[in-house]
């Protein structure tokens, strides 16, 4: 009889021993933690050894580093991914260019209204060339109101007083 006790008392105390070697859900969350720390824009939730991601990635491939990354951590059961991937951002719409008539009057207003005289513009095909004479003073602020009207190029011919 005493050695059914003793041995009952034996295989309590494996039980017991067995069942504290288990690591605490503080214990996998800090690890899991650690092993997400690179990760940002990731939270992880531990129960029952149980690890639940979420947050939002810019592709899979995040998605699914995140989880593999928590593959060795000791007392972990099963990892639940709820991590979303966002959108691909939609690309950014082509700089539009005026049609000839209208970049024409564009600047040619434009030039009135600065008080440059004597500036001739023709536009074919997106280009445009300016032509007459202007002040040197003047020709960096000429050129960059041509530029703002959005053509694919500017030829400068002006005759430089």
């Amino acid at each position: 009889m005493k050695i059914k006790s003793l041995l009952a008392a034996c295989l309590l105390s494996m039980g017991v021993l067995l069942f504290a070697c288990k690591p605490s859900d503080s214990k996998i969350q800090q690890a899991v933690n650690e092993k997400l720390s690179a990760s940002p824009g990731i939270t992880a939730e531990v129960k029952g050894g149980v690890v639940t991601l979420s947050g939002e990635v810019s592709d899979e491939a995040a998605r699914a580093a995140a989880e593999s990354a928590l593959a060795g951590v000791s007392g972990v059961k099963s990892v639940s991914n709820n991590i979303t991937v966002k959108a691909p951002e939609p690309p950014m719409p082509p700089v539009t260019i005026n049609p000839d008539d209208i970049l024409k009057k564009t600047l040619d207003s434009a030039f009135s209204a600065a008080g440059f005289s004597g500036i001739t513009v023709t536009a074919m095909d997106g280009e445009v060339t300016l032509s007459g004479s202007a002040k040197k003073s003047d020709l960096r602020k000429i050129m960059q109101t041509a530029q703002e009207s959005k053509p694919k190029k500017v030829v400068n011919k002006l005759t430089l007083k």
